[in-house]
């Protein structure tokens, strides 16, 4: 019963995840391209009121003027709408999966040890660090170098290097699909930290300097500013760490760690032809084509890079054996009753009858044979040999008599 009320609670909570995440990346969205659409107002009144751009936009069947002070209005509205709770919801939602999918069986989900054979309990706490340490580095990168002379391009580059790092290092420690989860969540994490420390205590700063009448330190806007930056070209990226359990091809391939770095920057690229092209539609950007060229081929190459050497023709002539069940069960019961048997039914599945065998056998060889992410981390060792024979058994017709 442990594992199905886990099953629901992981489906509840990534189904309450994906809204909430919708929310705040559309927020995310929305504002930068907002942003990045303003044009110096045409009227006077606006002038003098201190706006500094507006846009107009039509939708729903009316026009919306939507306008940034230069600083703020000369009366601060009492009712000001935040932008925080998306934020904050996202990661509590995320955190609280990650921690039903991952570290509540970490032993079987986090732990690969032909890697790393350590502990549950080391597992998780050093998982929990990434968390901790790469915020900590982030931070220290943009207090440290972010106002210098070219701060931007110093920061890009060393936070990038250090991601790098850090995915280098979780494909090295944990099993691939939790490593690649893991290098999401630590950047999310990074998204959210930028929201509670920095963009709304900034924020709040500033209203409460305004509607006491002193100055505004303007460092808290320009600090808003570039983590709101910083957060918008990570989303894509973590977008895709977050997918990509479901593609096991990207997180077994030797090489994880480089795929999963291509795929990223391939994802911060794209973002960025996002986020100019709104400045260039305005005449205040080249045109970002480029950018979005540069991911499109990044993935490309990738993709040819990945391809799979094809399967052997047998020979001429050459009878394809025919698989019995007696052969399939045998590897059933050595490979998947562990978490499929009658002690535990993972996922709702039960394979130790033929009924429930022929029942599933569409998911067996979708999981085994071409996904290949079952058995989970190849925990029960299969081999390719085995999976090859589960594959003829179903093309055969899956016969369980």
């Amino acid at each position: 019963m442990e594992s199905y009320y886990l099953d629901w609670a992981n489906l509840l909570l990534r189904w309450l995840h994906v809204i909430t995440a919708i929310a705040w990346i559309g927020a995310s969205f929305y504002f930068v391209m907002l942003d990045n659409s303003l044009e110096k107002p045409e009227d006077q009144e606006s002038l003098d009121k201190g706006v500094g751009g507006e846009q107009w936009a039509v939708h729903g069947g009316g026009f919306y003027n939507m306008q940034k002070y230069l600083l703020a209005p000369k009366k601060v509205p009492d009712h000001l709408h935040w932008s925080f709770w998306e934020s904050y919801s996202t990661w509590l939602s995320g955190f609280a999966l990650f921690t039903v999918s991952y570290l509540w069986n970490a032993s079987t989900y986090l732990i690969d040890k032909s890697k790393m054979d350590w502990q549950p309990g080391a597992a998780i706490a050093v998982a929990l660090a990434f968390f901790v340490v790469f915020w900590m580095v982030y931070d220290a990168i943009c207090q440290i170098f972010g106002r210098r002379k070219h701060g931007d391009t110093i920061v890009g580059v060393l936070v990038a290097l250090f991601v790098a790092f850090a995915a280098w290092l979780a494909c090295h420690w944990f099993a691939g699909r939790a490593a690649f989860l893991l290098v999401g969540a630590m950047m999310a994490t990074t998204m959210s930290a930028n929201v509670f420390f920095w963009i709304i205590p900034g924020q709040r700063k500033n209203v409460k300097a305004l509607r006491e009448g002193k100055p505004v330190d303007p460092i808290h806007g320009q600090r808003g500013k570039q983590r709101s930056v910083h957060n918008t070209y990570f989303t894509l990226p973590v977008l895709f760490a977050m997918l990509s359990n479901h593609y096991s091809f990207t997180y077994t391939n030797q090489y994880n760690w480089i795929v999963l770095l291509l795929i990223m920057a391939g994802g911060a690229a794209i973002r960025q032809f996002f986020v100019v092209r709104h400045r260039f539609k305005l005449g205040n950007a080249r045109n970002p084509l480029p950018y979005a060229l540069l991911g499109i081929v990044v993935l490309g190459l990738t993709i040819v890079w990945m391809k799979p050497e094809p399967a052997p023709a047998p020979a001429p002539g050459e009878a394809v054996k025919k698989v019995s069940y007696g052969e399939v069960q045998k590897v059933l019961e050595q490979r998947c009753y562990m978490c499929h048997g009658t002690a535990m039914q993972m996922k709702n599945v039960r394979l130790d009858s033929p009924d429930q065998v022929a029942v599933h056998a569409q998911g067996i060889y979708q999981q085994a044979v071409q996904a290949k992410t079952m058995p989970l981390n190849n925990a029960t060792g299969i081999t390719d040999a085995e999976r090859a024979m589960l594959g003829r058994w179903f093309e055969q017709g899956a016969k369980t008599n």
